[in-house]
């Protein structure tokens, strides 16, 4: 009998672990597992956090992060790239550096700059170093105040979020998925993708989850996308996997309780 063997639909994340499990590397891992691929890492930082708030950051040596990027990479058939928060302009150079080598691999960028505070997490130096790495992604996902960022403007509403996506992919050159989620008032919400390769349009709706547990949900959607593009699925399906999958798991952890704050979806909620 003939001895085949199966080749992992692979991922490799590069971002900051979070201690408490919900957001950051260790909710790309689920995301990627639940997903269906295997994940590989790149740690670009080591956060004390829990569902409360960030006590700390330490951020990992850029050297290191190309170490970590380079053995994955160099071993291992990667199927897709997800790049989550990079904390300064030297760590967005070094990412930028390293991936030069891969460009035909598909890259979902989620371009962590405003926390839900509304402070901007990155500096002056540190924005215009991510702005130059954007090109690179077949995808990237904003928020609204990601976007207000982007584009330097100060209001987008439902109405106007096609054409503010469209912008974004225009002005960045790459495709763009702009998440909804911070519409306040609203029983549905819509996020808008605009596929920058066939200059088209998508609208994917859904209803409002009356919920605090939505730590790690961008990190979790962009995983989801990156895996589904891994898997083989062009963008606009993949897209649509990855926020229904989301969805579903922002509805299952409604559910459940972890901490005292703001708490993780259920990522595994197919298991049980």
């Amino acid at each position: 009998m003939k001895n085949t063997k199966t080749i992992y639909k692979t991922v490799l994340t590069i971002a900051g672990s979070d201690s408490g499990g919900c957001a950051g590397i260790q909710a790309d891992i689920k995301s990627i597992s639940a997903n269906g691929a295997f994940a590989t890492t790149a740690i670009t930082a080591i956060t004390s956090q829990n569902t409360v708030g960030v006590n700390s950051i330490y951020p990992i040596p850029s050297s290191e992060i190309k170490n970590q990027i380079v053995a994955v990479l160099s071993d291992i058939n990667i199927g897709a790239i997800k790049i989550g928060m990079l904390q300064s302009a030297e760590i967005i150079e070094a990412v930028l550096e390293t991936l030069e080598a891969y460009k035909d691999l598909p890259i979902v960028l989620d371009p962590v700059m405003v926390a839900s505070s509304g402070h901007n997490l990155l500096d002056n130096s540190a924005l215009e170093a991510l702005k130059l790495l954007l090109p690179m992604a077949t995808l990237i996902t904003p928020n609204l105040p990601e976007a207000q960022v982007l584009l330097n403007i100060d209001v987008i509403s439902p109405e106007n979020m096609p054409e503010i996506a469209e912008e974004i992919g225009k002005t960045y050159k790459t495709s763009v998925l702009l998440k909804g989620g911070h519409i306040e008032n609203s029983k549905t919400l819509v996020d808008v993708l605009y596929n920058y390769q066939t200059n088209t349009l998508h609208n994917f709706s859904k209803t409002q989850v009356n919920t605090k547990n939505t730590h790690g949900t961008g990190c979790t959607l962009s995983s989801a996308i990156a895996t589904h593009l891994a898997l083989g699925n062009k963008l606009k399906d993949a897209v649509q996997k990855g926020i229904t999958y989301t969805h579903q798991a922002i509805v299952a952890g409604k559910r459940k309780e972890l901490g005292k704050g703001n708490g993780p979806v259920d990522h595994f909620y197919k298991l049980y």
